[in-house]
């Protein structure tokens, strides 16, 4: 299959593929900037100043990470999305079918984000104890960021040295599906206040609807970014066993 030559430079099945797939790169050499190419294809491999876009899950191959990731980007863009409805439509709607209240938006709804990290923290620790156990799980919290004194009269100070390790781990663990939830639902309950408060202004609300509106569709595909993002960050975190260092 390698040997049948394609295209127009007659590269082999093989070269035309991992042509495709390469990135470009750029990278200092000898005090110059210069690019990666098909005749150098490894210029830039291993320099420390290579400019290049690389995944963050690649040191860890898992077949979750893809589907959790495209599932969480779809589902929190297009709960999202639901801002850009003008404020009154489905309300009033929904009045006229009897419900009372009916808030549009899932995610200013604190309990719909929350929801969704607490989903991703239960999938850091069940990663966390699987990749590592339990005994290098717990090793985190205790021997990280200061390592305790292993022997010699410092073994005094060894359980302060680790009670302190802990509350500062823990904090910072703890500290992880919270943000993630409460970065998403101020930032879109923000951007739900704004609409609304626009809607009392009455008949001059429309053009300053669509101009909120276009700024808020960055607003919304930025969010579900970073919902994404940081998931496959603390994933990636809960893979890592330290090795790589």
């Amino acid at each position: 299959m390698a040997e049948h030559s394609t295209g127009e430079h007659g590269e082999t099945a093989g070269e035309y593929i991992q042509h495709h797939l390469t990135n470009l790169q750029a990278c200092r050499v000898e005090g110059q900037w210069v690019w990666n190419s098909p005749e150098n294809p490894l210029a830039c491999k291993g320099n420390f100043f290579t400019v290049n876009v690389r995944g963050t899950f690649t040191a860890h191959p898992s077949k979750m990470v893809a589907p959790l990731a495209l599932t969480i980007v779809a589902w929190v863009f297009l709960m999202n999305l639901m801002d850009l409805i003008p404020v009154d439509w489905l309300p009033l709607a929904a009045g006229a079918a009897g419900v009372p209240f009916f808030k549009i938006v899932p995610t200013t709804d604190v309990n719909i984000t929350f929801g969704m990290s607490i989903t991703v923290f239960l999938l850091m620790i069940f990663y966390s104890i699987k990749i590592k156990g339990p005994i290098g799980f717990g090793k985190e919290f205790t021997f990280h960021p200061i390592a305790p004194p292993t022997k010699g009269i410092g073994l005094i100070a060894a359980p302060i040295v680790i009670a302190f390790n802990l509350l500062l781990e823990l904090v910072s663990f703890i500290s992880k599906p919270l943000s993630l939830s409460l970065r998403l639902f101020g930032n879109m309950y923000a951007g739900e206040l704004i609409f609304i408060l626009i809607g009392l202004i009455g008949l001059y609300q429309l053009p300053l609807h669509f101009m909120w509106a276009v700024f808020h569709i960055l607003v919304i595909t930025l969010q579900a970014y970073i919902f994404m993002m940081l998931t496959i960050v603390y994933l990636s975190q809960a893979h890592d066993t330290g090795e790589e260092h």
